[in-house]
């Protein structure tokens, strides 16, 4: 049995998982960095690191004593398929739309 990958909404879908995103788009920060960011315990905070690592969207690497977490593109990648996905449909429809405003303007 395969396990189940976590879907990159879901992970995103949380209000303080993007916050650590964004946070993390700045520069690396040790788990400890990160919790000092937020008002929840330290084992919550790294409950929303193991998703966030599980999902590919951060990378954990051991600098001494110290685990830094590191964005990942490879987790973005899904949300941004998706949304590339819906900025062709909408391109489409709006040139068609163009095209149509566009004939009707001319003259006959």
């Amino acid at each position: 049995m395969t396990p189940q990958r976590t879907d990159a909404f879901q992970v995103v879908a949380d209000p303080s998982r993007r916050q650590m995103l964004m946070l993390l788009s700045k520069e690396s920060l040790t788990i400890n960095g990160l919790a000092e960011n937020f008002n929840m315990s330290r084992p919550a905070v790294s409950k929303h690191i193991k998703i966030l690592y599980g999902a590919g969207f951060i990378s954990i690497t051991g600098i001494g004593r110290e685990r830094h977490c590191i964005l990942r593109q490879e987790g973005f990648n899904e949300l941004q398929d998706f949304i590339n996905y819906f900025d062709k449909f909408w391109t489409g429809k709006l040139k068609k739309l163009e095209t149509l405003l566009n004939n009707k303007a001319e003259p006959k």
